[in-house]
């Protein structure tokens, strides 16, 4: 695929500088809403379902999908945050952007109670908080709200484990200059199906840091959106999967660029390996026409180690103003690279460590933006199991 594509040029995720005004959100199906009812039930020829195994959702795109089952949610925060379990009528609720596909309108028509974490304004965690969904089987639906007050800064630990089908919404709600990192680790059993969409509303200076993990699962779908509620507001989106035979795991992202001077950095790695093995990454950035003084790149590399895996990588950037700092993006996919395994074995390191050595490098600088040591510990204890899987 093709590597750092000029602003003004057009490939399969195409740059395009000015024209007729067709913003990204122009090519789903439906307008965002709140209503399920408001979305036609996908058949797999829609652009933002066309990768997607609809059979393999379980009838969550469909509406079929009754919940019988559940999740169990967890929360240990620090002194000082408040954990609420709230209805549905609590008006932080949907306040960071309506539903944008079928799944997530149903997640949010169907949901009960939610958790809602908040930060106190000019609270600065030295710990962080930390939630764990653990499914119990079953279909559930899920919705979590996390608010950090103007000048906090936190850090939010989500853990996904067990087997469950889940459809949920997760709001990320950044006050003014405050600073949010979450860590979304998806570490489902293999039979688990996870769709969800994560929506971040950055205030005037406000940093929010993204870090999505995805090992586990049968079908794993997420949908991370950022918009920007006033100038100044910072976004890193950062994401690492390892797919292995037969799992389906998807990353769709969109920052929409509404807002002047604010900026997004964009880098999610994977390796695949095993038949079947299906990651899809696209990357979608809007800079719209008020959005002067916007600073945005973004990034997507896939290592392939083994047959039969498949990657679909589709970075998009539509620009509706010249007045920018900048703007970009890179995606590349290929194979195992036999010149670095050879160096390494020429000095004496047999060939399994030596893939090994580069499948973790290759990780490095993601695991090195989550900032718990014991939360990096693991995941890198992970991708070792996941590459003694490949080499065994």
């Amino acid at each position: 695929m093709a590597e750092n594509t000029p602003v003004g040029s057009t490939t399969d995720g195409a740059i395009q500088v000015g024209g007729p005004k067709q913003p990204i959100d122009a090519r789903v199906s439906a307008p965002a809403s709140y209503d399920v009812a408001d979305f036609p039930v996908p058949h797999g020829r829609e652009e933002e379902w066309r990768f997607t195994p609809l059979e393999r959702l379980r009838g969550l795109h469909d509406g079929t999908a009754v919940a019988d089952g559940g999740v169990k949610v967890e929360v240990k925060a620090p002194e000082g945050v408040t954990v609420e379990t709230v209805g549905r009528d609590d008006a932080r609720i949907g306040s960071s952007g309506k539903p944008v596909d079928r799944v997530a309108a149903q997640a949010y028509s169907s949901f009960e109670k939610a958790s809602v974490v908040s930060v106190p304004k000019e609270t600065v965690l030295t710990e962080p908080v930390r939630i764990t969904v653990h499914g119990e089987g079953g279909v559930a639906f899920g919705h979590q709200v996390i608010q950090i007050g103007a000048f906090a800064e936190a850090v939010v630990v989500i853990d996904h484990t067990g087997d469950a089908t889940l459809a949920a919404n997760v709001e990320y709600l950044i006050g003014d200059g405050a600073k949010l990192t979450v860590v979304s680790v998806q570490d489902w059993d293999d039979s688990a199906v996870h769709v969800a969409q994560h929506t971040a509303l950055v205030g005037r200076d406000a940093t929010f840091k993204s870090v999505i993990v995805t090992f586990g699962g049968d079908l794993v779908r997420l949908h991370p959106r950022v918009v920007y509620g006033a100038p100044g507001g910072e976004a890193e989106l950062y994401g690492l999967y390892f797919t292995d035979a037969g799992q389906h795991q998807e990353h769709r992202l969109f920052v929409d660029h509404d807002t002047p001077h604010c900026r997004s950095n964009v880098a999610y790695k994977g390796a695949l390996q095993g038949k079947d093995a299906h990651a899809v990454w696209i990357g979608d950035v809007l800079i719209r026409a008020a959005a002067e003084g916007t600073d945005t790149y973004e990034l997507n590399r896939n290592l392939v180690l083994t047959d039969g895996a498949r990657v679909d990588s589709v970075p998009n950037l539509e620009i509706e103003t010249g007045e920018i700092v900048g703007a970009g993006h890179a995606s590349a996919t290929g194979r195992f690279d036999d010149e670095q395994l050879f160096y390494l074995m020429a000095r004496g390191i047999p060939a399994d460590e030596a893939r090994r050595l580069v499948v973790r490098g290759f990780f490095a600088e993601l695991v090195q933006q989550i900032g718990v040591a014991d939360v990096e510990e693991r995941l890198l204890t992970k991708i070792e199991a996941e590459l003694g899987a490949s080499v065994a």
